[in-house]
């Protein structure tokens, strides 16, 4: 990945080889040859990071609680429009993976809502036990639509039950993980889905190439770094769509629906007609 970037200390990166060779060891000549040390130092930051965040909505949000409203409006749309799409009009009994479910915010207010059955994947110990309290303890959902599994468990160690899911869903979380544990566990996560399965990635979009937090141990990448990650995943775009109604001084958020199967018909044509340059990050 040749596209440049900035840190959150306004330090210019030259390329996503050489912030990576910088954060985990990586070796440019060979993508198998990282400093196990380094990429241990990584993630426990990053879990060190959300570990001292409180296990509320306003926490887990960056201290933007208030846009709870809109980003569960605007998933609802997005969903909406994909679930006939996938699985036709008739109700059938549907499961769905949250992944980075933090406290459980999304599975409370958007996927039990429309799946029988959620599984919530999640390495922050604390938020996990906020979200079993929340949404097995507090017997919120008595209408045959519950929370089942609770895993405690970072993504790139993560393997999900196969054939179990229709909809995996992704969320503010996937920066956490380095390109090729990216990768790797969408090939994993490949096997979790049902026929016609597909997975929905909801993140923050960097304008141009990329910003690596230094804090917290991640990276928001933009559209067109996502788009070649997703390509050597194997997975490809089926719909996509941009978050509404956020403050001006947050990062673009943009939703993408992927599937294992190449599209055919009037998505694939309309996808190819789509224009995705990236526009300029403003310090």
């Amino acid at each position: 990945m040749d596209l440049g970037g900035l840190d959150t200390n306004g330090r210019e990166i030259k390329s996503a080889k050489e912030m990576w060779r910088e954060e985990i060891g990586l070796d440019e000549l060979d993508s198998n040859n990282t400093d196990n040390s380094k990429r241990h130092d990584w993630y426990s930051k990053g879990i060190s990071y959300w570990q001292g965040i409180e296990a509320s909505v306003d926490g887990v949000l960056g201290g933007y609680g208030h846009v709870n409203d809109a980003d569960v409006k605007g998933s609802e749309a997005f969903l909406k429009t994909l679930l006939p799409a996938r699985f036709g009009m008739e109700r059938c009994h549907l499961v769905a993976l949250d992944c980075g479910s933090g406290i459980g915010r999304v599975t409370k207010n958007l996927l039990l809502r429309h799946f029988n059955e959620v599984d919530l994947v999640e390495p922050v110990s604390h938020f996990l036990d906020a979200a079993r309290e929340t949404l097995v303890h507090d017997g919120d959902m008595d209408d045959g639509h519950k929370a089942v599994n609770f895993y405690c468990i970072p993504l790139q160690d993560f393997t999900p039950e196969a054939g179990r899911y229709d909809v995996i869903w992704v969320q503010w979380c996937i920066g956490q993980l380095t390109d090729d544990d990216f990768i790797a566990f969408f090939k994993r996560a490949k096997v979790g889905l049902k026929p016609n399965g597909f997975f929905v990635v909801k993140e923050n979009t960097a304008r141009n190439g990329f910003v690596l937090d230094k804090e917290d141990r991640s990276v928001t990448r933009s559209d067109p770094y996502f788009k070649e990650l997703f390509r050597q995943c194997g997975l490809y775009l089926y719909s996509t769509k941009d978050q509404k109604g956020f403050p001006g001084e947050l990062f673009p958020v943009k939703m993408y629906a992927l599937v294992t199967s190449k599209p055919i018909g009037a998505n694939s044509r309309k996808l190819k007609k789509q224009n995705y340059m990236p526009g300029v990050i403003k310090s």
